[in-house]
């Protein structure tokens, strides 16, 4: 339905849910409520924008020093004006994601801005024009405020990177955000937008959502667009939101799928696509649904019980909301997914193909003339040399084995799905809390959605015991995974859970300004 702010303002009203007396504040603040304060007439979307320009500027430089921005968008006021003046004159439709700050992974091209992959050789790389996903949301009415630090090139779990630097996660700030989404991840979980976007090769959107209580869904394969995000694997790669709540997650969602014939894997999404994901939030979500919960994927050492404590208590939770919890394994699960990732065999005719494509603005060539220069972080190198050295990667023996090996483990986790007839599969995002800064990514599962092209969805799931490093604890997210296209039962799961337990809360580092 089409309604002008005017006329959303006076329907929110009289149904009073945005009282005159409450006051409109960007931390935690949700795309629904944002839009209520709007048509309220609480603030407007320039107050909105300079409200997280401010809390960028008190908080990822200065304060805790998350560094998580590299760029910041030059024109957000003057865009955000214009929303303003073309509201108050009546000419403007309000559109689903109407003035909603957004920050994107610095890995999505943007045609205003650079897109630099976190790598000082593409510094001043500004694309052609914006990803097919950059587009879709911008027409959807946001506003992109900045782009986000990530683990470079997104080659990894720590989000560090030649041009950004490393990236602290909020809740303790001598920890990892995860990664390699891990600066949008820390960006939304400071409030400095109200949503983002990630891309998830690994567990890359997941390991972010999961390490600063955020909501992170890796969909189907074919269900969002890749074209115009740099490129690690083409069978791998995904793109998602990162929110706080997944009523936003489910609204992003709305925005960024769809075909898109320059990625000709979304034509498999076609007629899979819900008229809004947002029908899928039902508070009674979990009542009658069977959860299985995959056993393999817990730790048994000491340095596992935090997040096992957290999980269990999720599992408790959920029984409780109505869910029936069945504990499963998945045999031979250790075997089927060792071995099994393609990116090392895809990367290199990926990241050449990609440059190619910004034409004549294109720092380098190709990946050798990339390593060449050897602007990167130090910790890429032996990966990208390995990476140059494949000579025909698509048509490697090992490479075909590994596709085919993929459709073992989908058939496994179909079969045990049907046998136990479940509705999802649930597991810690990762064994241990995220770690240190300074240590590589450890006991993570998000091989089961990576090598299948399922889609999984991580939310808070609570958190450990406070330290003095972590006041409120270090964040632990919970996984459901699905069968393709099952983003609807996912998101009512996730939202039933979400509602019952209230788990989110922000993180002390990053507290309201002063006003």
């Amino acid at each position: 339905m089409k309604n002008t702010l005017v006329l959303l303002a006076f329907s929110w009203l009289m149904t009073g849910m945005l009282p005159a007396q409450q006051e409109f504040r960007p931390e935690e603040a949700t795309i629904t409520g944002t839009h209520q304060a709007l048509a309220a007439g609480k603030i407007t979307c320039v107050q909105l924008v300079r409200g997280y320009l401010n809390r960028i500027e008190a908080y990822d430089h200065r304060g805790p020093a998350l560094n998580s921005i590299i760029t910041i968008n030059p024109k957000a006021l003057e865009q955000a004006a214009e929303m303003d003046r073309l509201a108050a004159a009546n000419k403007f439709t309000l559109r689903p994601l109407h003035c909603v700050p957004v920050i994107l992974k610095d890995n999505y091209d943007t045609a205003d801005m650079p897109t630099t992959g976190g790598s000082v050789t593409l510094a001043e790389s500004v694309p052609l024009r914006d990803a097919f996903v950059v587009k879709k949301i911008r027409d959807a009415g946001a506003l992109i405020l900045a782009k986000a630090n990530l683990m470079e090139l997104a080659r990894g779990g720590t989000t560090v990177s030649s041009l950004g630097g490393q990236t602290r996660n909020p809740y303790d700030l001598s920890r990892t955000p995860g990664g390699s989404s891990g600066g949008t991840g820390a960006a939304i979980a400071a409030s400095f937008a109200i949503t983002g976007t990630g891309s998830d090769t690994g567990q890359s959107i997941r390991s972010p959502a999961s390490a600063q209580s955020l909501v992170g869904l890796r969909p189907t394969r074919g269900l969002i667009s890749r074209s115009g995000i740099i490129p690690y694997s083409t069978t791998q790669d995904e793109a998602g939101p990162i929110t706080r709540t997944v009523e936003d997650a489910a609204r992003m969602l709305d925005a960024m799928v769809g075909y898109d014939p320059d990625d000709p894997i979304t034509a498999f999404s076609v007629q899979r696509v819900p008229k809004t994901y947002t029908a899928f939030l039902d508070r009674n979500g979990l009542k009658g649904a069977r959860i299985g919960v995959l056993m393999d994927f817990f730790g048994s050492e000491a340095v596992h019980q935090p997040v096992n404590v957290v999980t269990e208590n999720a599992i408790k939770k959920m029984a409780e909301a109505g869910a029936t919890m069945v504990r499963i394994k998945i045999p031979n699960l250790d075997d089927l997914t060792r071995d099994i990732q393609l990116p090392h065999y895809e990367s290199k005719i990926a990241f050449n193909n990609y440059l190619a494509r910004l034409g004549p603005r294109a720092p380098v060539k190709t990946l050798a003339e990339f390593i060449a220069r050897g602007e990167f972080h130090k910790s890429l190198r032996p990966e990208l040399e390995a990476d140059e050295q494949v000579v025909d990667g698509l048509n490697d023996p090992e490479y075909k084995n590994r596709v085919l090996r993929r459709n073992h483990l989908r058939q496994a986790v179909m079969t045990v799905m049907a046998e136990n007839k479940l509705d999802a599969i649930f597991y810690p995002h990762q064994r241990r809390l995220v770690v240190p800064i300074g240590e590589d990514q450890v006991d993570r599962n998000g091989v089961l959605s990576n090598a299948t092209g399922f889609p999984a969805i991580a939310f808070p799931g609570g958190f450990s015991t406070p330290t003095n490093s972590a006041p409120a604890g270090v964040p632990v997210g919970i996984e459901l995974l699905g069968p393709e296209w099952s983003e609807p039962v996912l998101i009512k799961l996730a939202y039933a859970f979400e509602q019952t337990a209230k788990i989110r809360r922000p993180p002390p580092s990053t507290p309201p300004l002063a006003r």
